[in-house]
């Protein structure tokens, strides 16, 4: 399998993620999760303006994503980030950058070339 295809799938995997992430509420509740951690779903809607029941759905769409997963402690239900998810994901995008700047090599040492050969600087 080539390099660009092998990228192309790692991408597919993750795709998800990005578009989890690709909402404001989302990606606002994974920072939290992120910096507060593990946290009850009355904690994540107080101060945002969003009711429990529209936090509870952002949440879902997240753990679809694999990007949290929530436990029961009592009666509540505490939720919390799933760093491995996000790790894969952060791999896929340096992957596409390293690939970029491979071809950007390429690019600049294709045109490079072609000025030597012309004889021009």
């Amino acid at each position: 399998m080539s390099r660009g295809r092998s990228a192309a799938l790692k991408l597919a995997d993750v795709a998800p993620v990005f578009a989890a992430l690709g909402d404001d509420t989302r990606a606002r509740l994974v920072g939290r999760l992120c910096v507060e951690g593990p946290l009850s779903i009355t904690h994540l809607s107080e101060g945002t303006g969003v009711t429990r029941q529209a936090v509870t759905k952002q949440l879902r769409t997240l753990g679809r994503a694999g990007l949290v997963r929530d436990s029961r402690r009592g009666r509540e239900t505490i939720w919390e980030l799933e760093p491995k998810r996000l790790e894969k994901a952060r791999r896929a995008l340096d992957q596409i950058s390293n690939d970029w700047d491979q071809a950007i090599g390429r690019l600049q040492a294709f045109v490079e070339d072609d000025r030597d050969d012309d004889g021009h600087r």
